[in-house]
């Protein structure tokens, strides 16, 4: 039963746990279900984008107060003066607010943000509860794109959600499992499907087997940070976003861009505005697998989508999208 009125929340400073996982994991779902659930636990939720568009927050259910976005970017980049100011507004507002959620952009490393609560004054004013990482059984692979970041992710968990299990075979999933082990053979490691877990086995559950770990003097926490910020670099990620206030043409957004797209874009998400339709269109594109969710406008129709992926050519995909719309 998943109840949230069952969690005796402790009062050893705000808990926090940790949301991280490769593109297309399944983050932000896991966090709209949190919020769905959550009757009368109060609970604040920092989201970041790799990009110029903030979507996640426009497909997050419950935006009001208790929602804070930090700066454009990804968090791991960003997270000093951010992270902190953000955590910060939380515990002086007059609202009241039982646990606290960091999401990551996908292409983050945890360890930067996980330092920001076990080596500044925060750590005395929250208290951190897990890392969890959900990872995506369809797409992910040992290599996972080459990507540092998503090893890492996977490495300082504490849990790890083998999402979207019912995409692929079981011989997949328990590969995956054991695989998972020889990284981080001491995380929980749970299956699930559309991130349906109760939040009792993912929130206050006090799994953190870092904190002993990260007890350290300034100066090795900085060099450490300086080392985790690197890793966009190091993997190549780049993010592309695009705007219109014209409509795209379903026929041409389909040949024209989906049956073209390139095999370096990873990830794709945006709400899109189609001539033939006069419904909103939540698009979400992980590999190669992509579905739309229809919605209606409450603002006014436009297009925005983000793209994310390694070397890509912002003209050639600019002009492509820019192809795809109606006259």
């Amino acid at each position: 039963m998943d109840n949230l009125l069952q969690l005796d929340i402790p009062k050893r400073g705000m808990p926090v746990t940790i949301i991280t996982g490769f593109l297309g994991s399944g983050k932000t779902t896991l966090i709209n279900q949190i919020l769905h659930n959550k009757q009368k636990l109060k609970v604040a939720v920092l989201v970041n984008e790799f990009g110029d568009i903030n979507i996640d927050t426009q497909l997050l259910i419950d935006i009001n107060d208790n929602m804070l976005e930090l700066s454009n970017g990804c968090i791991c980049c960003t997270i000093n003066e951010g992270l902190i100011d953000a955590v910060y507004q939380i515990l002086e507002s007059d609202k009241k607010v039982d646990y606290l959620i960091i999401e990551t952009t996908g292409v983050a490393d945890p360890l930067p943000i996980i330092l920001t609560f076990l080596g500044t004054d925060l750590k005395d004013l929250t208290y951190l509860d897990s890392v969890l990482t959900l990872v995506d059984c369809e797409n992910f692979t040992p290599d996972h794109f080459d990507s540092e970041a998503a090893l890492k992710q996977i490495a300082y968990g504490d849990i790890i959600l083998l999402n979207k299990t019912d995409l692929v075979s079981q011989y997949k999933v328990d590969y995956l499992d054991s695989y998972i082990k020889t990284i981080n053979n001491g995380a929980r490691i749970l299956r699930t499907e559309y991130s349906k877990i109760p939040s009792y086995l993912i929130l206050d559950v006090n799994t953190s087997k870092l904190r002993p770990y990260f007890i350290e003097d300034n100066n090795n926490q900085h060099e450490r940070q300086k080392n985790s910020q690197n890793h966009l670099i190091n993997d190549g990620f780049t993010s592309i976003s695009f705007r219109s206030a014209r409509p795209f043409s379903a026929l041409k957004f389909q040949h024209n861009f989906i049956d073209e797209l390139p095999e370096n874009i990873f990830r794709a998400k945006g709400i899109l505005w189609f001539q033939e339709s006069e419904s909103k269109h939540i698009f979400q594109l992980s590999g190669k697998r992509y579905d739309m969710q229809i919605e209606e406008w409450s603002i006014t129709p436009t297009n925005q989508l983000v793209l994310i992926g390694r070397n890509l050519d912002p003209l050639i995909i600019q002009q492509s999208l820019t192809n795809c719309l109606t006259m």
